[in-house]
């Protein structure tokens, strides 16, 4: 495997890791705050567990068929180019392969030492190379919507446990707390997972999203309370 392939697939790697982890944040966040603003309005437990349920199962349906869209009209152009440069290379190799070779020097390669790389690119992946020149993808490793789609649904449903079970599982008197407590562990992890797979602050990357949840749940909270009184 050479050494821009083994690059790519790292790359490729620690996106997907990236998208689990914002995609368990996502649950996290968005049951949490559905959680707490109906514990404010009510304490009735069984209307609490149902729309955390209800926030879950929405949230995770949601994640699955926005990827799902996402990923599908990104594959659906990558496939389009594809078929353009194939077309291109059958068409008019000669000229194709100058494109590489002109690519290749004015990365800082000599004249000479681009025709060559072009010429030995040319006979042994010419659609590669080109695919990697124009459009920086890889013909052999498109994404899948569907894998995408389940992807996301299993993270944000990760994500959406832990607050939802905390609710379900803890005593009357300390729902709310537990809750609380529950979802700040798993944003600390996230935000730490978040961060070190894009090799970023772990600290500012913690913090941003800590503060974003605790903001999420207390003013959800806030607006149930709001509404309950007025009710």
């Amino acid at each position: 495997m050479t050494t821009d392939t083994q690059t790519e697939s790292t790359n490729a790697l620690l996106n997907k890791m990236r998208a689990a982890v914002l995609g368990a944040n996502d649950g996290i966040v968005s049951t949490s705050a559905v959680v707490m603003g109906v514990a404010g309005a009510t304490s009735d437990n069984q209307a609490i567990a149902t729309a955390g349920f209800a926030a879950l199962v929405a949230g995770a349906l949601s994640m699955a068929v926005g990827e799902y869209v996402s990923v599908s009209s990104q594959s659906d152009a990558e496939k389009s180019f594809i078929r353009r440069e194939k077309k291109l290379l059958k068409k008019n190799p000669v000229e194709e392969e100058a494109q590489l070779a002109e690519y290749y020097k004015n990365q800082g390669v000599s004249p000479k030492t681009a025709k060559l790389v072009a010429a030995d690119l040319s006979r042994s992946n010419a659609l590669g190379a080109h695919l990697r020149m124009h459009f920086g993808i890889d013909e052999d490793d498109i994404n899948s919507p569907w894998q995408a789609a389940i992807a996301s649904l299993i993270a944000f449903t990760a994500g959406g446990l832990v607050p939802f079970l905390a609710v379900v599982a803890t005593p009357d008197g300390l729902k709310l707390q537990a809750t609380f407590v529950a979802v700040l562990i798993a944003l600390v992890a996230t935000g730490y997972f978040s961060a070190r797979a894009g090799s970023a602050h772990k600290g500012r990357a913690v913090t941003r999203v800590v503060v974003g949840g605790t903001l999420a749940m207390l003013l959800t909270y806030a607006i149930g309370m709001l509404f309950g009184v007025a009710v």
